[in-house]
């Protein structure tokens, strides 16, 4: 990851960890001194209300403020706290050296979230990097270890093609030069990362991001049970965070409690739900208000929840295609991506949607959930490789911030890490 031997990579973590821990510190003390102030306003309220109902001898009661009513506060999400110094804190350090960051540059939310995704990836990592590297330690490899690299891959799910792809590459090379195991683990994660990230440059665009100046619509799209709705829900509280002004479009009208499900999520981000109370109301037409309100409200992102499930594959590709020629017609010149969720542990059964939605609903991404506690994070590879699908967003944790924009590097790290 970084040329520095282990204890320099140990020792440049805990100065980084010693100056999150001073900046947490400022923080907390920033935040008490906030809260007192807070709390003395909200006394002096009270204490104006008291005597504006004393003096105006009202009959009615007044209620004095709460809290929670006080201006300036708002629904927050709580900031990640700083953990113990340990391996985790020291391989995520390691991972954002390895990109460039410098010490005064890391914060706690990164740490945070390479942390879960670490975890997230660790059933994987089990199935896959500890028995490959028992299998390899420190010797060259062989012939037989490439064929107990093949099956170790395909069990992971990373597909038929990525694991032809990957091992064909290492008998190559292993037929020009002497490989040894921290050599071919190094190999393989450069090989891993290039199946990974051709679909991504392939498409001109690195990271996926809203466009200012004009309407961008994202349709979620995948079959019911993946976990769509609540990524839309994460997707509105990233790009919230991000000061993109968001809307929901609630046109998964078929599901019962959908709607109401993703009026809790926009709640929970501060941005709007559009919706129709009525059973069964068109999802097209839930669009169309959608898209008036984005435009009179100058929205940077409206986020269109779809349907997982209808009576047939067809109904369901039809519903998508009446809810494109509703934002062609409205706003011809809008950036629409369909990204397409799909449930990590669902492994080839996610693949084979993967396969059926490209075909049919001219997906342009998509976005891998529940990595966590799943030993088959490998579909990722498989879904790159055989779909040339990009991977935009991942997702690894229940929390609102658990989902994230998809990094190759940070995942095949994770993948890879070290027992």
């Amino acid at each position: 990851m970084t040329n520095t031997g282990s204890d320099n990579s140990r020792e440049w973590a805990a100065q980084a960890y010693a100056l999150l821990k001073k900046r947490q510190e400022e923080q907390k003390q920033e935040l008490q001194k906030q809260e007192e102030q807070k709390q003395e306003l909200q006394k002096q309220e009270e204490q104006k209300q008291e005597l504006q109902k004393q003096e105006e001898q009202k009959q009615e009661l007044i209620d004095i403020p709460s809290k929670e009513n006080i201006p300036g506060q708002s629904k927050t999400v709580a900031d990640p706290v700083l953990g113990e110094f340990d391996d985790n804190f020291t391989w995520s350090a390691m991972v954002l050296a390895a990109q460039g960051k410098k010490i005064n540059q890391i914060s706690i939310d990164e740490i945070d979230w390479l942390t879960k995704l670490r975890r997230g990836l660790e059933e994987t990592r089990k199935g896959f990097v500890t028995e490959l590297l028992d299998k390899l330690g420190d010797d060259p490899l062989t012939p037989e270890s490439l064929d107990d690299l093949e099956t170790l891959l395909i069990r992971a799910d990373v597909g038929i093609d990525s694991t032809d792809k990957v091992v064909n590459s290492l008998r190559k090379k292993l037929n020009e030069e002497v490989v040894g195991g921290e050599a071919g683990i190094k190999f393989l994660k450069k090989e891993l990362k290039i199946i990974i990230d051709r679909p991504i440059k392939n498409s001109g665009s690195d990271i996926l991001v809203p466009q200012k100046g004009k309407l961008n619509v994202w349709l979620l799209v995948g079959v019911n049970g993946v976990g769509k709705t609540t990524t839309l829900g994460k997707l509105a509280y990233l790009s919230a965070k991000s000061n993109y002004k968001t809307l929901i479009a609630a046109a998964d009208t078929f599901r019962a409690a959908a709607v109401e499900q993703l009026k809790v999520w926009g709640d929970r981000s501060n941005v709007d739900v559009i919706s129709n109370q009525s059973k069964n109301a068109d999802p097209a037409a839930v669009v169309f208000d959608a898209i008036n309100s984005a435009i009179k409200r100058n929205v940077d992102l409206l986020l269109v929840d779809t349907a997982g499930r209808l009576q047939t594959k067809n109904n369901l590709m039809d519903e998508l295609s009446k809810i494109k020629k509703i934002i062609d017609k409205k706003v011809p010149d809008a950036i629409v991506e369909s990204l397409l969720v799909l449930d990590a542990s669902q492994g080839q059964n996610g693949l084979k949607q993967a396969k059926s939605f490209a075909k049919a609903a001219d997906l342009s991404g998509a976005i891998i959930t529940k990595l966590d506690g799943t030993s088959r994070g490998g579909v990722s590879l498989a879904v790159s490789e055989e779909v040339n699908l990009p991977i935009r967003f991942i997702g690894a944790g229940e929390g609102i911030k658990d989902l994230r924009p998809f990094n190759s590097y940070e995942f095949v790290e994770a993948m890879l890490a070290d027992k």
